[in-house]
This record gives C-alpha cells, sequence and structure tokens, in this order.
C-alpha cells in the first residue's frame, strides 16, 4: 500500500519516524507543503498526488479544509489522520484492518484503540520501571510511576473502615493511609490495622506520635512521618518492622532527619520536603524539591484540602506539578465535602501524566523523564537509517519530499512540476497491490471516549 502523508516543518520529524517505524508494511511518502500541516490547501494536495499511483492520503486531523474535490479529481481516498502527530503510529497500526474518515480526525475516531494502546502502553512502562524499592508488591521511585497515596483522616472512628479501605484501593489509590488524631490510643491503632489486616494493598499509618506508630507496625508497610521528635524514640522499631517511611523537616533540616533515619536502620526513605497551601508559600516550597536524593513524597491533598475551590482541576494541576518535580508518591484526601471523589481525581490525573512522555512537542529538546534520562532514551531511538530531504516545486510554497519503503531504505525525490511528473515519475507498486480490503464501517465517527474521562487534560500535543 502506498501511502502521502503531508505534513509541516514544525512535526516532519515525528511524522518520518513513524513512517519509517511502519516502513516494511507500507510504501510512504513524506511531503512538507509548509511550516503548519493543518494549512494544507486542497491545490497543494492535488499537485503531489498526481501521477503518484497512491493508494490514499492521509492529512492532519486539523485541516479545515474540504478534500473531496481531490478525491474526484485524482480518484484517491483522502482520509483525516490525527490532529496531534504523536497519535500518528497508532493510526498507521491499524490502518490495514479499520477504514478511516474523510472528515473526523482519526484520533477521535479511533477513540477506543487509542485508549486500549495508551494503557498498553503504560502497563508496560511500569512494568519495566526499575524501582527505588518495594512496598508490598507496589514499586516505589526510580523509573516507575508515580504512586497515589490516599489518607483516611480519624479511621478509628470510621464505622466501616474495611469498607473504605476497599473503596479508595477501587478507586485507584495505590496505597491507603490510616489516619490519627491527637485522640487517638495504641488501642485504637491496633484495632484499626486489625480489621483491615486482610486487604492485600500496601498500609500507611499516618502519625508523628511513637506509641502510636509502634503499635500499627504488626501491619503497616509505610510510617508517615518521621523526624527528630520521634526517630530516637521509634526508628530501631521500624526498621526492625521493615517498614518504610516517609521523612519530614522540623527543627532539623530534611536532609539531617533522613540521616538520622538512615543511622536508625531504616533503609527504605521518602522525603516530603513539605508542599505548603496556596497563600502560605506554595511557590517558594517548590523549590525544597529540586535536590534531594530520596525518592519525593507530594502532598497534593493539603493543597486542595485549604484551597476553596472544586477539586477536579486543582487534583490535574497538582498532578502534573508533582510530575514535573519527580516526585514518587502523591497524597491525596478525601475529608471535606469539596473534595469527595479525590482519590479517582488524582488517579485519572496521574495517569494522564504516565502518557505524557508519548506526547512531546515538537520544539521540546530531550524532555527529562521522572527517571532523570531523557525521554528518547527511555523510549528507546529511532533506526539510525539516513533519509534524504530534496525540494520540490518552486517560489515561497516550495514543499519537500521524502519516501519509507518496505526495503529499508528511505529515499529522496525531486518532484519536478505536474507537466513533467506523470512521464517522469516511477511508479512503484504497492504492498497490496491496491487499496486494502476495508471492513465495511460507515464514516461515521465512533464514540469519542478521550484518554482522560472527557476532561482533556492532556499534556505535550503537537499538530500532525
Amino acid at each position: 500500500m502506498r501511502i502521502l502523508l503531508p505534513t509541516g516543518s514544525a512535526t516532519v520529524g515525528i511524522v518520518k519516524a513513524a513512517a519509517e517505524r511502519f516502513s516494511d508494511r507500507y510504501e510512504i511518502d513524506v511531503a512538507v507543503t509548509g511550516d503548519i500541516a493543518s494549512f494544507l490547501a486542497p491545490g497543494d494536495l492535488q499537485r503531489l498526488l498526481a501521477g503518484g499511483s497512491y493508494d490514499m492520503a492521509i492529512v492532519s486531523g486539523m485541516c479545515t479544509a474540504s478534500f473531496a474535490g481531490v478525491e474526484r479529481k485524482t480518484g484517491i481516498p483522502v482520509y483525516r489522520g490525527p490532529r496531534h502527530a504523536a497519535d500518528l503510529p497508532l493510526v498507521l497500526s491499524v490502518l490495514d484492518r479499520v477504514r478511516l474518515s474523510t472528515t473526523v480526525p482519526a484520533d477521535e475516531f479511533l477513540a477506543q484503540v487509542r485508549r486500549e494502546e495508551a494503557c498498553r502502553q503504560v502497563a508496560l512502562r511500569e512494568a519495566e520501571a526499575e524501582a527505588d524499592f518495594i512496598i508490598r508488591g507496589t514499586k516505589i521511585g526510580g523509573g516507575s510511576r508515580m504512586k497515589v497515596l490516599a489518607e483516611i483522616m480519624d479511621a478509628h472512628k470510621r464505622d466501616d473502615l474495611l469498607t473504605d479501605v476497599r473503596r479508595f484501593f477501587a478507586d485507584g489509590a495505590d496505597i491507603v493511609d490510616l489516619g490519627f488524631g491527637f485522640d487517638a490510643t495504641p488501642g485504637d491503632v491496633e484495632r484499626c490495622f486489625a480489621a483491615v489486616a486482610e486487604v492485600g494493598g500496601p498500609l500507611a499509618v499516618d502519625t508523628q506520635d511513637p506509641s502510636l506508630i509502634a503499635a500499627a507496625l504488626f501491619r503497616a508497610d509505610l510510617v508517615l512521618s518521621l523526624h527528630e521528635g520521634n526517630i530516637p524514640v521509634v526508628g530501631e522499631a521500624v526498621a526492625e518492622a521493615g517498614a518504610a517511611a516517609v521523612v519530614v523537616p522540623r527543627d532539623r533540616t530534611l536532609r539531617e532527619n533522613l540521616a538520622a533515619a538512615q543511622e536508625a536502620g531504616i533503609s527504605c526513605l521518602i522525603a516530603d520536603p513539605l508542599l505548603q497551601p496556596v497563600g502560605s508559600g506554595l511557590t517558594g516550597s517548590l523549590a525544597g524539591f529540586g535536590e534531594v536524593p530520596r525518592p519525593l513524597f507530594f502532598g497534593a491533598g493539603n493543597v486542595v484540602e485549604l484551597l476553596d475551590a472544586d477539586s477536579p482541576g486543582a487534583n490535574a494541576l497538582l498532578a502534573g506539578m508533582a510530575h514535573e518535580v519527580g516526585a514518587a508518591v502523591v497524597f491525596t484526601s478525601e475529608h471535606s465535602d469539596k473534595t469527595r471523589g479525590s482519590v479517582a481525581e488524582m488517579r485519572r490525573a496521574r495517569w494522564n501524566t504516565g502518557v505524557s512522555w508519548t506526547r512531546i512537542p515538537p520544539r521540546t529538546r530531550s524532555p527529562t523523564t521522572r527517571s532523570g534520562a531523557s525521554a528518547s532514551a527511555s523510549r528507546g531511538t529511532a533506526s539510525s537509517r539516513s533519509t534524504a530531504a530534496v525540494p520540490c516545486g518552486g517560489g515561497a510554497g516550495r514543499m519537500f519530499f521524502t519516501r519509507f519503503s518496505r526495503k529499508g531504505a528511505s529515499r529522496g525525490s525531486t518532484m519536478p512540476p505536474t507537466s513533467e511528473r506523470n512521464s517522469s515519475r516511477r511508479n512503484l507498486p504497492s504492498d497490496t497491490g491496491g487499496v486494502s480490503s476495508r471492513t465495511g464501517r460507515s464514516e461515521q465517527s465512533a464514540p469519542v471516549d478521550s484518554l482522560d474521562g472527557g476532561r482533556r487534560t492532556r499534556f505535550g500535543y503537537s499538530t500532525f
């Protein structure tokens, strides 16, 4: 099958990489028609198609022009590709079994396929990631994805704590944190953890009282929080239980308290530089997340609970901030009425940050992943096969043309004026001998099931 992919200079690198990836299945010509792919004019597309023996053309899903006239004159179908270049590999992967639409952008048309592929990629990335340590089967830090820790405040006052814990895990929490106020007793803590001991997921105890921490260590996998006031009292017990711990600054610095926890024998440590609420130094506190040599804890829930606004947008923004500072664990809670549903919201926001590495803007150079490596290195680089791009046409509207074939070599060719092209251009056979078989699917738009449940909080878009 021979395909024409007209694109813009801003995204030509992404489009060429996608074309080369599928060069064993299709013969693909990539043509640069200007700076922005969505500005493609019908006349330019018709000149590119003339005499080319193409089976189809796939234009940017952002194009507003109608190409129906081009289809009538050339007899070549012109389909809408994705709106963003990062989605082009998914479209090419299903091209031999799904008929695209001539009016609906492919990323909307293939929404469910796109979702399933994104889920597969996120799961694969997590499975292959190396962690700093593991808590009851859950990877923490390293190259693993950010984990959602959900707090149940005043756990000793809950009527059905086991149901609440199970609900938080079902809503997407990776770790459930049982919080205890000043009125709780060691007996309350033991009772609560015994009631949820059968839960398979990681559990944390949230208190700074050494006696309450000690009472939870028969089941707690993580302790929140340790500092110079309780490390001398309970630090060795935490180490002997094999629990991990979140360490915070108090009168001593975070680094000093981390060193003290390590000296107590605790090997699995998470650093919490303490994120401040809005109005109390939120932006200034972000500086503390810069150079801590431990997995980071990001207390987003403390900001959302004290923000007089609905939680979905706040959680999405804070999850993005947590991702950018490289947090290993992001904290959320549902203590107040306005934060009900925050666990699922943070889980969704975390998922969106997890797929952001596949959506790198064309002008972003070597974006850094959570593990510190460049995104290109973490995903693997494109083939080193050389490609040749040569000008075609003339004047201000010069277009560049690169061909990717199943033979493995990329061949540049000059596109002469239309009057010469019909006689001079080679007519290479397609992989299938013609247009591939179709599913008979109508060009009605498939139901739009966006990656983020309809709120489209996405990262790193680039127009194809």
